[in-house]
């Protein structure tokens, strides 16, 4: 018959064999988690533009048509400088400019734009998505990227433009 110590020896070493065999397996899963949402992350970032590149497609019939009454969602950001203010963006981007200014110039980061957005946080394919649109605003001149990451509102043009001309200041 074995001895005792001889038995709880075997146990442990049971023990630690399934442990590093869990452990292994633990990073298989978390190497395959990683994978499987960067590749969500960029098929969410490849349908955006997609759903974008077909809204473009459209814009110029829809324009001479509608004069910039957008018909059913848009998804399209048209270039600040055609639009004559943010009421022309969708819901969505408009509730993004807002959540810039509250920011100010702390800058308004992704994980904040998903809450604002009303998508979960957590989930870094929402971040991403949100990033993305982010992106997009300062792609088409409503926001700048001042600082990596933190999106704001641009300066006024007329105020920084009239400061350094000769007799355009006070």
């Amino acid at each position: 018959m074995p001895s005792m110590r001889a038995v709880l020896e075997a146990r442990q070493k049971a023990a630690a064999v399934r442990v590093e065999d869990l452990e292994a397996e633990l990073e298989r899963v978390r190497a395959a988690l990683t994978e499987a949402e960067e590749m969500l992350r960029r098929r969410v970032i490849g349908l955006e533009q997609y759903l974008e590149a077909l809204a473009e497609e459209d814009a110029p019939a829809v324009a001479v048509v509608s004069q910039r009454k957008p018909v059913g969602p848009r998804r399209a950001v048209p270039h600040r400088q055609d639009a004559a203010g943010p009421e022309v963006l969708s819901v969505d981007y408009q509730a993004l400019m807002a959540a810039a200014l509250e920011a100010g110039v702390d800058g308004l980061g992704a994980r904040r734009a998903a809450v604002v957005l009303g998508w979960d946080s957590a989930s870094a394919s929402r971040v991403e998505g949100a990033r993305a649109r982010l992106k997009r605003l300062v792609e088409r001149g409503w926001l700048v990227e001042e600082k990596p990451g933190r999106f704001m509102l641009p300066a006024p043009e007329q105020e920084t433009a009239g400061a350094g001309r000769p007799g355009g200041g006070s």
